[in-house]
């Protein structure tokens, strides 16, 4: 398919752009061929119409008519699928959207064994989507496809298909859905904790060039890893089996010789050999960059059976189980098969389990389909599947039949969708036509797809948007308009546990994005989200939705709750958090002095108002004759009011409120947790009581020493003959309790002096 031109097709105000002469002329003889009811010749303007191919334009109302004008001439099971996606999705205002008439020509395309229609049904009664959801139709549909993606897996060369996963989430590399650190698959658990520095963020290139670096100095594991990068190949780098071959030959040769001699005693380089012999036989047995030989493979083999590889057990086992250059033995098969199976070598074990399924030992078959399941083993997946729908050894399932058919037919991705295509036209910056393709698998069931349309088709990344304002961004065709159609997607995706998805969804009732606000819907998908206690996002969203009372009723103490569980799940919220909880107790502190309705920040049950803790500290300090400590900054006092004893919440130790009773560790949500909610907050009230005592017993100290001091005094001066007066004083009247100083208060110079500045302390 070629790249389509980038203009707006969609919109009426574009002019219509010429065709070359080449391709107007093959268009009229196309045309003229399906006034005569050619089939090909309608399938193929169709095709150019909807996919743009041959730089044809596209136009997708007129690629409808064909795909409908062929499927009702002779049932054309291709465009009958094609008509029911575009009735499911309205692509392009195409036609508009009828999720009954989808059904409908899906089931008719199915029945003709369209593989992608197949998948599309099967998804839609699984889901209920259209329909009411049917197991045992879903579990039908499913298995039509998962026989196929069986029969493509045991395709090929001995040992079956190389399937590679080609899907991905597009979103997930620019750091997710909410981007770094705060999208599930950036944050939290799934954080990347390495520094800038590391390989971690390093890209595929880099850890190529890097390996290749440490290969030249002799690194024999770097040289196996480049070789097994080769031969797996990946998403974005394709495979080179003769590369690989070169890099599993250097290090074949740097432990055995030509004649199979050993070159050194070292384990360690022995056990390296063995797993690129492994390779080497691996690649001769299949004929994969190299002439197919049964002989060399089973050399090869050998050699790394001596130090236990458990590729080349199996592969040993395969030969044989099937009689491949050796004679047939399904005994010694299923020994080698052990021996492998026991190192949890997937495909091993799912042989094994084969073999114990033929002699009817339902119990250890299942067993060993389990284990290689774990893998991801797609037929581990199969026969699982089939156990449980025809209730083989236990009872039948159909749930749990559908959902191993289902994983069974989305790794066979070759047989159904071209991923790889669409990978590519994004990479180019055609995200059209990979919008298109990606809203095809969508339509199969592809969790992954789902997000990347609903992320493509999203308007609200950002709350600020400067494209109006940037004259050269170009407009954004009117097929990417379309927030309804995200919604849809978000919400399936979200379905099949896609977290962020589910934040989105709230954020989209929340916004009234594409369906009329609905806050209480907003605040469910959040609860939902948060409920997996993975997204620092959703627990955000929920404190500020009960900090505000949005779809919720306001509460401060419990909006408190989640911004600090936000925390706890993502270290990479700190800054959000820290400065939504400074105003959030900005807001409670006078909610509280105004007595206003909603529920404050307050302390837990058993923890001691903030006021009290602090008086008790400096009474402690001051009786101990413990040192202040020094003076904070700003920054520092912002960061103690944070994280040290608060008005409302801390403990008298100092110990984090959500832990402060095991029975409400792992439910901090529980009735009885927030019993204490209805009770007025009485911290201000408190603080005043203790202020106005400590005032009231400094107060009588303080007049009980005085007391004491005057009556020491009067003993005094009883005891002592009175002085006599200087000559100015003489013939003046003295005053009851006047000192001989002629006045209240001892001067300057007289013993008592300091004792009346100190206040009497000690006297």
């Amino acid at each position: 398919m070629t790249t389509p031109p980038q203009d707006d097709y969609l919109n009426p105000t574009t002019e219509k752009k010429a065709l070359s002469k080449p391709l107007a002329e093959a268009v009229n003889l196309l045309e003229g061929a399906a006034k005569e009811t050619n089939q090909d010749a309608i399938f193929l303007l169709a095709e150019m119409n909807f996919f743009g191919n041959y730089s044809h334009p596209k136009n997708y109302k007129e690629a409808f008519r064909r795909y409908q004008e062929l499927a009702s001439l002779n049932g054309n099971s291709s465009a009958q699928s094609m008509v029911g996606f575009m009735y499911a999705t309205g692509i392009g205002n195409s036609v508009e959207r009828n999720p009954a008439k989808s059904l409908m020509y899906h089931t008719f395309a199915a029945l003709s064994g369209n593989t992608r229609s197949q998948m599309t049904i099967a998804y839609r009664h699984h889901t209920g989507i259209s329909t009411p959801r049917n197991c045992n139709e879903a579990a039908f549909w499913y298995k039509q496809v998962a026989d196929k993606a069986i029969a493509f897996s045991r395709s090929g060369p001995p040992g079956g298909q190389v399937i590679q996963r080609d899907g991905y989430r597009i979103a997930d590399e620019q750091g997710g859905v909410y981007g770094e650190g705060a999208s599930v698959v950036s944050s939290g658990i799934y954080a990347n904790k390495a520094g800038p520095s590391s390989d971690s963020h390093a890209s595929f290139d880099d850890v190529l060039e890097y390996l290749d670096l440490m290969s030249r100095k002799g690194d024999l594991k770097a040289t196996f890893s480049l070789g097994r990068l080769h031969y797996e190949g990946s998403r974005t780098m394709k495979r080179n089996l003769r590369t690989a071959r070169a890099y599993f030959r250097i290090v074949a040769r740097k432990y055995w010789a030509r004649d199979g001699s050993l070159l050194t005693e070292d384990n360690n380089i022995g056990k390296v050999a063995a797993k690129a012999a492994a390779y080497l036989g691996r690649m001769s047995l299949r004929g994969e960059g190299m002439e197919q030989s049964f002989e060399k493979a089973l050399v090869w083999f050998k050699r790394g059976l001596v130090n236990g590889d458990a590729l080349c057990q199996f592969e040993l086992g395969l030969m044989y189980l099937h009689g491949l250059g050796v004679r047939k033995d399904p005994v010694t098969a299923a020994d080698y098969f052990k021996e492998a199976a026991n190192q949890d070598f997937a495909s091993a074990q799912t042989n094994l389990g084969q073999l114990f399924l033929d002699q009817g030992d339902i119990s250890t078959a299942t067993r060993y389909f389990d284990l290689a399941a774990r893998n991801g083993h797609i037929e581990a997946f199969y026969h699982l599947a089939e156990i449980s729908n025809n209730g083989i050894g236990r009872e039948r399932s159909c749930g749990v039949a559908t959902a191993y058919y289902k994983l069974v037919a989305e790794k066979a991705e070759p047989i159904h969708s071209s991923f790889p295509e669409a990978n590519s036209a994004y990479d180019n910056g055609d995200k059209e036509t990979a919008l298109v393709i990606y809203m095809m698998a969508a339509e199969q069931g592809y969790e992954f797809a789902q997000a990347n349309v609903a992320y493509l088709l999203d308007e609200h990344k950002s709350i600020f948007s400067f494209d109006s304002i940037m004259p050269w961004k170009k407009s954004t065709s009117s097929l990417f308009k379309n927030t309804v159609l995200a919604l849809i997607y978000w919400t399936r995706s979200a379905k099949q546990s896609n977290i962020d998805s589910m934040v989105k969804m709230g954020d989209y009732y929340l916004g009234g994005y594409g369906v009329e606000a609905d806050m209480e819907k907003a605040a469910a998908c959040y609860q939902t989200a948060a409920d997996t206690h993975q997204s620092a996002q959703a627990l955000w969203n929920l404190g500020w939705i009960h900090e505000n009372g949005i779809g919720v009723e306001q509460d401060f103490h419990l909006a408190k709750r989640f911004y600090d569980q936000a925390l706890e799940t993502s270290p990479e919220a700190y800054l959000p958090v820290k400065l939504s909880l400074i105003k959030l107790r900005l807001r409670s502190f006078w909610n509280t002095i105004t007595n206003g309705n909603v529920n404050s920040i307050h302390e837990e049950p058993g923890q001691f108002p903030f006021f009290s803790v602090l008086l008790r500290r400096r009474l402690t300090r001051f009786l101990c004759d413990i040192e202040p400590q020094k003076s904070w900054s700003f920054s520092e006092w912002v960061a103690n009011f944070l994280e040290d004893p608060h008005p409302y919440y801390h403990s008298a130790e100092g110990d984090d409120p959500d832990f402060m009773d095991p029975q409400y560790a792992d439910n901090p949500l529980t009735d009885e947790y927030y019993a204490g909610d209805d009770v007025p907050d009485d911290s201000i009230l408190e603080f005043l009581i203790i202020i106005a005592l400590a005032g009231t017993l400094a107060f009588l100290v303080y007049y009980r020493q005085q007391r004491q001091n005057q009556h020491r005094r009067n003993e005094g001066q009883r005891a002592q003959p009175p002085p006599q007066q200087p000559q100015a004083a003489q013939g003046q009247p003295q005053m009851p309790g006047q000192q001989a100083d002629g006045g209240f208060f001892p001067p300057p110079g007289d013993p008592n002096y300091a004792n009346w500045v100190a206040g009497g302390v000690g006297h």
